[in-house]
């Protein structure tokens, strides 16, 4: 009996350590034709610790073929169910074809833990070869994508940095890769860092391929598990056609945050602050709307977590706010403020009381839940009898001329621009500035109707003058609408220091538009044929250029000062020789 039991013992043993170790060889597709690069990706998964691998992958037979390229990646990662370490080594081989035909790939062999282990031989077909077009098609297709992620341990809705290369033994290939599509998947969330080319690494990959980082982004998975992150797409663009290339995939152990959240717990991942005031110091007024901003600050998945709102209370009412927010990637999350402006309108009269929900995060660092304490804002509400009573003498005559200045504007003044702002002191000043401004409003209302009188009584008289020749009228017109760059590159530069960047590109719309008027071109277009033919086709490469990269920083996610920086200094330097 006992020598039944150690045989099933040792059955179950043999079964569990059978699956121990998985080895495999895939191609993409079973058929090539000449034009096209075989791709062959090696993967080897160890499930355990006490394996070990004792020699490096032996390749088949490849004299059929030319290698052009390879990688290896190596990633390790606990599985929390059965808390086990698990080894995945994958390797990738970029393969010419030398004939055309089946060609069969061999089997590749590693040796674990003392045990050889081999792949399964397969079979692909390769079509004709066309040999005019091999190295058209070595520059086309010789461009491969890596997807690096370092920290592939994260807890859930915290964020991980993810790093976009691209590979190529043609340097000049790497300024071809365009249209960069960071994945989308319903279990990740995904906010670009940048899409900065860094310097190209001419000796990567044991100095068989250049490299050069394309993109940096943030990914925050939102569920625990095993998450897979989808292939990065990119197009490989040429004058003779464009190809679609993809990355790597990348799986993240995602562990699940620890149990005993607080109620106010709502997938806040990070550190975070939360505050509460009104933006303005003027009285409130029952059944009057008033602003009240909550604001929360920190690092995190601040773009994505459920913001704290406003408690609901019998003394006032709220509606849904308007949300604003100013975030930039950090360190360890995205970072910076979010804004939900309310209109809250009290009920009563009084002391109002306006709290904030309760709100809780989990800090990574501490591994530990944080309640940030509801915030509260006491405001004091009048009736609209008190707020008539409590207005001086001087604030309502203030009342009355600005309700004036705001309806009547006369063709000579503009007087809106002089709107008396509320004081809460007595200011004779303001009076006297008042009655001055009503007094010379209708003293020019008298002038202005003498001097239309006696205008009417003038006749018109006409002088023939010579128009002068076509080339002078445009001369003269081109004089008049010349503009003052300076002031376009002053103003410019003052908006870029303030970050104020939608402001920056309307204005860098308006400064295009003016110097193109004045050489009377109506498009982009036509304003690049007429640089070619009068500046030069190098600055018209430049403006084509420049146009594409105002375009690029505009419509870009997240701005970054050194990509704005950049974009200044080339717009300046190119108007500049263009308005010479």
């Amino acid at each position: 009996m006992k020598q039944k039991l150690i045989y099933i013992l040792l059955l179950f043993i043999s079964i569990i350590s059978y699956g121990q170790v998985n080895l495999s060889l895939e191609s993409d597709k079973a058929e090539y034709n000449g034009k096209e690069i075989i791709n062959l990706t090696i993967v080897l998964e160890l499930n355990g610790g006490e394996l070990e691998q004792q020699s490096g992958f032996q390749l088949p037979d490849l004299s059929k073929f030319t290698i052009i390229g390879s990688g290896s990646v190596t990633n390790s990662f606990i599985d929390p169910l059965t808390n086990t370490v698990i080894t995945e080594k994958i390797t990738r081989l970029a393969l010419e074809p030398k004939k055309k035909g089946k060609v069969r790939i061999g089997s590749v062999l590693v040796t674990v833990s003392n045990k050889i282990y081999k792949t399964e031989p397969f079979d692909i077909v390769i079509k004709d070869i066309d040999k005019k077009s091999a190295a058209h098609a070595m520059a086309q297709n010789d461009v491969f994508l890596n997807m690096e992620i370092e920290d592939r341990e994260v807890y859930q809705d915290q964020p991980t940095i993810a790093v976009l290369k691209v590979y190529s033994r043609n340097i000049d290939n790497l300024r071809k890769v365009k249209n960069i599509q960071l994945p989308q998947q319903g279990n990740i969330n995904v906010h670009p860092v940048h899409f900065r080319k860094s310097e190209i690494d001419p000796s990567d990959m044991g100095g068989n391929m250049a490299s050069q980082v394309i993109a940096v982004f943030m990914v925050f998975p939102n569920q625990a598990g095993y998450v897979e992150v989808p292939a990065v797409s990119a197009s490989v663009s040429t004058l003779a056609n464009k190809s679609k290339i993809l990355s790597n995939k990348v799986k993240l152990n995602v562990k699940k945050l620890p149990e005993g959240s607080p109620e106010s717990f709502k997938d806040a991942v990070g550190n975070f602050k939360v505050d509460i005031y009104c933006p303005t110091k003027e009285k409130n007024e029952v059944k009057k709307p008033m602003h009240v901003i909550v604001k929360v600050s920190g690092e995190g998945n601040i773009t994505d977590m459920k913001l704290p709102g406003i408690e609901a209370s019998q003394d006032y009412e709220f509606f849904n706010p308007q949300i604003t927010s100013k975030v930039y990637p950090g360190k360890v999350g995205m970072k910076g403020e979010i804004f939900a402006n309310y209109i809250v309108i009290p009920k009563k009269q009084g002391t109002i009381s306006i709290r904030t929900e309760d709100f809780s995060f989990f800090d990574p660092e501490r591994k530990e839940y944080v309640e940030v304490p509801a915030e509260q804002l006491s405001i004091h509400s009048f009736s609209h009898e008190q707020m008539l009573e409590s207005r001086s003498t001087v604030e309502k005559v203030n009342e009355y001329t600005n309700n004036f200045l705001e309806t009547v504007n006369t063709p000579v003044l503009k007087t809106t621009s002089f709107k008396v702002k509320e004081k809460n002191k007595f200011n004779w000043n303001v009076l006297f500035v008042n009655i001055a401004i009503l007094l010379s409003l209708f003293i020019a209302y008298l002038l202005f109707r003498n001097w239309q009188k006696k205008r009417s009584l003038v006749s018109k008289t006409t002088s023939s003058e010579s128009l002068g020749s076509v080339a002078e009228t445009e001369e003269e017109i081109r004089t008049l609408l010349k503009t003052d760059i300076a002031d376009n590159f002053n103003y410019l530069k003052n908006l870029k220091e303030n970050k104020e960047y939608a402001k920056f590109f309307e204005t860098v719309e308006e400064l295009d538009s003016e110097v193109r008027n004045q050489y009377f071109q109506s498009s982009s277009k036509d304003f690049t044929l007429f640089l070619e033919n009068y500046k030069g086709a190098h600055i018209a490469e430049e403006y084509r250029i420049l146009s594409q990269k105002i375009q690029i920083e505009k419509y870009a996610p997240v701005k970054s000062e050194e990509g704005i920086d950049e974009l200044f200094n080339t717009i300046v330097k190119l108007y500049s020789s263009i308005i010479k």
